[in-house]
C-alpha cells in the first residue's frame, strides 16, 4: 500500500514536472493566466457592484461581455494545456501498464467495506477469489493520484487561483451562465 501511495506522488510530481516544462514556464501561458486571474477579479467587482441594477439592460450586456472574454481566456488556457495533457498520458500509461503487470492478481490493501456493485470491477480488478472487500492496485492506485494530484498542484503554486476557480464551473462554465441554461 505504501508503494502504491509513492508510486502516485511521484507520479503527480512527474505529470506536474512535465506540465511546467511544457507549459507553465512559457511566455503564452503566464501571459493567459494573467489575464484569467485580471478577467476574474474584474467580473467579480462588476458583480458585485452591479448586483443592484441587473435589471439594467445595459449592465446585464456589459456582465455577459466579461463572462464571454473570460471563457475565451480559459477556452485558450485550456488549449495551451493540451500539449502537455498528451504528453503526460502517454508517460502515464506506460507507467500505468508497467506497475499494473507487476501488482497484477496481488491483493494491495483490504477494504474496510465491500465497495458498491459498480466499483466492485475496478476494486477487484485481475484478483482471484470472491472476497471484494481485497483491493486491486488500479483501484487503490486511482483513488491515490485523486487525492494527491490537487495537494501537489497546490504545494507547487500550479493550482488556479481562487478567482478563477470561483469563477469556473461545470467544465470551465462561468457558474451564473450555467444555471441559466438549467
Amino acid at each position: 500500500t505504501l508503494v502504491i501511495l509513492f508510486v502516485a506522488v511521484f507520479t503527480a510530481f512527474l505529470g506536474e514536472g512535465l506540465t511546467w516544462l511544457l507549459v507553465y514556464r512559457t511566455e503564452k501561458y503566464k501571459k493567459l493566466r494573467d489575464e484569467v486571474d485580471k478577467q476574474s477579479r474584474r467580473l467579480e467587482k462588476r458583480k458585485d457592484t452591479s448586483a443592484a441594477d441587473l435589471s439594467d439592460k445595459s449592465a446585464k450586456r456589459k456582465l455577459e461581455k466579461q463572462e464571454e472574454r473570460l471563457k475565451s481566456f480559459n477556452r485558450d488556457l485550456s488549449f495551451v494545456n493540451m500539449k502537455s495533457m498528451l504528453a503526460i498520458f502517454l508517460v502515464f500509461t506506460a507507467l500505468f501498464s508497467m506497475f499494473n503487470s507487476i501488482f497484477d492478481g496481488r491483493v494491495v490493501a483490504k477494504l474496510p467495506f465491500v465497495p458498491v456493485s459498480l466499483l466492485q470491477g475496478i476494486s477487484h480488478r485481475n484478483l482471484l477469489g470472491e472476497d471484494y472487500s481485497d483491493c486491486s492496485f488500479t483501484f487503490l492506485y486511482v483513488i491515490c493520484t485523486m487525492s494527491v494530484r490537487q495537494n501537489v498542484q497546490k504545494l507547487l503554486g500550479f493550482a488556479p487561483s481562487r478567482s478563477a476557480s470561483k469563477q469556473s464551473g461545470f467544465f470551465g462554465q462561468s457558474q451564473s451562465s450555467f444555471f441559466k441554461q438549467q
